[in-house]
């Protein structure tokens, strides 16, 4: 009977660091449909998650906005409905004003790393119990319309579709911002809904637009985009120590390349996009004018909601 007893025990400490070392499996979604060109890089991030924390860690890419609508992912997120999202914090504004400073950045993402800018994100995170992990997208955004503009004044009384990160740059130029999801763009451009829409360059091409939507105005803006991967924090909290540090370490060192990545892609589609749109470009004062309506619009805006002194922070934290 002790010798059962003993045989017993040695198997229990034998299976015990099996079951310590049973591996979590997460859902993850995207706020677009996560096989857009614009979501690539958010597939290559878990997949080096994945492939690091093998036995720890199984994030599941299950979908985009037909599991969970966009604008309900963030408090899935929150409530620990969905683990982790791909999403944009232009979505956010009523709940985390500060995250602006996204997409009003200047700073390289790496730089973001060093001078407290990602921190100061992350921090903005937590107040909603979420854990930014990674900025998992990267290039400039453009606006592209079916109309010829010769000057601002031409752009007046556009109607284009936003998905809220371009509506204040929308209204102080004169043009109508129309909300929509990216799925529904085509058949807006194709029955006249809207006059054009607010992209970066990926898919433009692929999904059709630019057969509808000819002119693109040749200045970027939002270079840094807006887009993070967000884990619960509550799930975040419950991975081991050394699962966070890696994940931490995996996503440090993945985001030049990310850069990189979307870098060499736009310049790719410019060389596709050759013969299919036609680039609008404006005088110097024009132009200057133009990125100001982007950038100094949404300064303007959230100093009326966290103050002027606080706006002055986070432009320095932002390399404005």
């Amino acid at each position: 009977m002790r010798k059962l007893s003993l045989l017993i025990g040695a198997a229990a400490i034998a299976a015990a660091p099996s079951l310590a070392m049973a591996e979590t499996g997460m859902r993850a979604i995207a706020f677009i449909p996560h096989k857009h060109p614009v979501m690539k890089s958010s597939h290559d991030w878990v997949g080096k998650v994945n492939a690091a924390l093998k036995g720890t860690l199984k994030i599941n890419y299950i979908g985009g906005p037909e599991v969970i609508g966009r604008r309900q992912q963030w408090d899935a997120a929150s409530n620990g409905v969905i683990d982790i999202i791909f999403a944009v914090f232009a979505d956010i504004q009523d709940r985390a004003p500060e995250t602006a400073s996204s997409w009003l950045s200047k700073c390289t993402i790496p730089d973001e790393r060093n001078n407290g800018h990602f921190a100061h994100l992350d921090a903005q995170m937590a107040k909603l119990n979420l854990k930014l992990m990674a900025r998992v997208q990267y290039g400039n955004f453009y606006l592209w319309m079916n109309k010829n503009a010769k000057t601002l004044a031409d752009l007046k009384g556009l109607k284009m579709r936003t998905g809220s990160l371009y509506d204040k740059m929308m209204k102080k130029l004169g043009m109508a911002p129309v909300t929509m999801n990216s799925p529904e763009v085509y058949t807006a451009l194709e029955r006249g809904v809207v006059d054009g829409f607010g992209w970066p360059t990926a898919g433009v091409l692929k999904r059709g637009w630019v057969k509808k939507a000819k002119y693109v105005i040749d200045l970027p803006f939002f270079g840094n985009s807006n887009m993070g991967a967000i884990m619960n924090l509550d799930r975040w909290k419950k991975l081991p120590a050394d699962a966070r540090k890696k994940i931490t370490e995996i996503s440090v060192g993945y985001e030049p390349g990310m850069v990189k990545y979307y870098q060499a892609l736009e310049a790719k589609d410019w060389e596709s996009l050759k013969g299919h749109v036609t680039k609008i470009k404006f005088s110097d004062a024009e132009n200057k004018a133009y990125v100001d309506a982007a950038y100094e619009t949404e300064w303007a805006r959230l100093a009326e909601k966290v103050g002027a002194k606080r706006v002055a922070e986070l432009k320095k934290l932002a390399c404005n």
